[in-house]
């Protein structure tokens, strides 16, 4: 839907306030546009709060439009936690009408400027996909937690004990990634993706990223750049390509079908999550998985040795 201020004013007025009875504080009520950042806060949060993800698994948030059901949950709610970076870029105006009612915290803008990467061919815009590398998803973690704080000052070190217990758990992917990544041979960490979403991961550890579209799915992928990929996996000599969960695969496979016509045999090196996480109740569903379901695929494609079932043990199993 359009959104105009009239139409966030007209869903406002039509919620009542609920009267809150007894003396236990009720949970929080947390609104997360993307399923990382709600992951993150049901972690943070524990049992204190309720997280509601405003986009699915396969939800591209790039191009994601409010619905009126957005509005009313935003509305609703204590906090809406936001990446920012302009990843959620056709939302920016309902979060700047949204902030004069609710608090509104991007939390990937709390990783160090210096670690932020940059796309020249898109005016200097932030890159906005921070999450793809535990130690900089860390600060999206503790502004996750700085913001729960600030709203309930008494339950604050509820908080605090369960970021730290989710920041071992970061650690210890952190450590996962870099251990398994290291065992891809160094002339095949190439990585061909649907979209540029992986410039972090290939900055932390040591691949070249080559998306055929650019940092966001709302710029299109012309002949010219699809022509030259083809001629890249030929000469080459780079077997397996990958598809996204939230992008079309149309382009990957242009790219197979170009490579074939060349005579060279490209694969699909598997699915990987890119702006959104699996399935609600498997362990891909959660950032954890998501993160620990990219990192093995990547590797195990790619000629290196991970374990088939990931970090865990959990992949493909559900939770």
């Amino acid at each position: 839907m359009t959104f105009t201020r009239r139409t966030f004013l007209g869903a406002a007025a039509a919620l009542p306030l609920l009267p809150r009875r007894g003396h236990a504080a009720p949970p929080l009520r947390v609104t997360a546009t993307t399923g990382m950042i709600a992951d993150t806060a049901r972690n943070v949060a524990g049992g204190l709060a309720e997280v509601t993800a405003l986009m699915g698994p396969g939800v591209d948030p790039h191009g994601y439009r409010q619905t009126r059901s957005d509005i009313v949950t935003l509305t609703r709610g204590d906090v809406a936690l936001r990446n920012g970076l302009n990843l959620e870029a056709q939302l920016e105006d309902l979060f700047e009408t949204l902030s004069s009612r609710v608090p509104v915290v991007p939390v990937a803008e709390s990783v160090p400027a210096e670690d932020i990467l940059h796309n020249t061919i898109y005016e200097g815009r932030p890159d906005p996909h921070v999450w793809m590398v535990p130690r900089h998803w860390r600060h999206a973690v503790e502004a996750t937690r700085d913001a729960l704080t600030g709203l309930r000052p008494d339950q604050a070190e509820t908080f605090a004990d369960n970021t730290d217990a989710y920041l071992a758990e970061l650690a210890g992917l952190q450590s996962y990634a870099a251990e398994v990544l290291a065992t891809v041979p160094e002339p095949a960490r190439v990585l061909v993706t649907a979209h540029d979403a992986f410039a972090y991961f290939g900055a932390e550890y040591g691949f070249e990223v080559l998306g055929i579209q650019g940092i966001s799915t709302e710029s299109e992928a012309g002949l010219q750049r699809i022509a030259m990929l083809v001629d890249t996996l030929v000469t080459r000599g780079i077997g397996a390509v990958f598809v996204e969960s939230s992008v079309s695969d149309r382009n990957v496979r242009a790219l197979i079908e170009g490579a074939a016509s060349r005579g060279a045999d490209v694969r699909i090196g598997g699915e990987l999550f890119s702006d959104a996480m699996g399935q609600p109740g498997t362990y891909e569903g959660t950032w954890i998985g998501m993160i620990d379901h990219n990192v093995t695929t990547i590797c195990n494609a790619l000629g290196g040795t991970a374990p088939d079932r990931g970090m865990n043990g959990k992949l493909n199993a559900g939770i």
